[in-house]
């Protein structure tokens, strides 16, 4: 079972999300408070990551599967990147246990780029040597802006170990870049949110979303790219808000 935080909210929907690659619950928890004003809100740490178990793999089935034993009554769900591809196969694997789906920056299609740039970046740390966060970060090279600050959210200075399985992230990256072949469709009300200057979510993908999620929604974020949740937090919350709430 996947470790969840729950954050308590008046009786209604609950709220489950699910983070991106290299992320965790806690990345979550800002948006996750202020969305528990109306509603109960759970985030989970994805298999492989944070305090979840560790599992030899990282297949949209099998992280759809974890998902669907958290969820309990019919629940809304939100994925962003990662967590928005298996919050997708979740719903057109398990309709019954969504309401509504908000997938935030991803598609359901396959991506030529890769994430091992990170994973080359983490391994490329002395955990021996750190003794601080900011240790740490100075052996994080070869990266964007920003990034190394948020890997560092996933590195237990205590124990001085990564709270990511990057053995099998690394083993199991082109299920991650890529999408599972899938059948049926969900026709709950689902909204593809995406930031204005990012390009995970083409026009030419919209056949493929309609045909998979016939009752999708399109909006786009001004001025955000790919972590949308992280540049635009106000937005971000404000067009999940809305879209609940129709």
């Amino acid at each position: 079972m996947l470790n969840t935080v729950h954050y308590d909210g008046p009786a209604g929907t609950p709220l489950l999300i699910a983070h991106g690659l290299f992320g965790s619950a806690r990345n979550w928890n800002v948006i996750a408070k202020r969305l528990s004003e109306t509603r109960p809100v759970i985030c989970v740490d994805m298999r492989n990551h944070g305090a979840s178990p560790w599992f030899d793999s990282q297949s949209y089935s099998d992280m759809a599967g974890d998902l669907a034993q958290v969820i309990g009554e019919p629940t809304d769900v939100l994925g962003h990147s990662m967590g928005g591809k298996a919050a997708m196969v979740l719903a057109l694997n398990h309709p019954e246990k969504l309401r509504k789906l908000i997938v935030a920056d991803i598609a359901p299609v396959p991506y030529t780029h890769t994430q091992m740039g990170p994973i080359t970046a983490m391994r490329g740390v002395d955990l021996t040597a750190i003794n601080s966060r900011a240790d740490a970060q100075a052996q994080l090279t070869g990266l964007e802006p920003g990034v190394d600050t948020f890997l560092l959210q996933s590195l237990d200075l205590k124990e001085r170990k990564w709270k990511l399985n990057l053995d099998v992230l690394d083993a199991e990256m082109g299920k991650i870049v890529g999408f599972p072949e899938v059948s049926g469709r969900f026709d709950g009300q689902t909204l593809f949110l995406s930031g204005a200057k990012s390009d995970y979510v083409k026009r030419d993908d919209r056949p493929r979303i309609k045909q998979l999620f016939p009752n999708a929604h399109f909006a786009k974020i001004p001025d955000a790219g790919h972590w949308l949740h992280a540049e635009k937090p106000r937005e971000f919350e404000a067009a999940v808000r809305a879209f609940l709430a129709m």
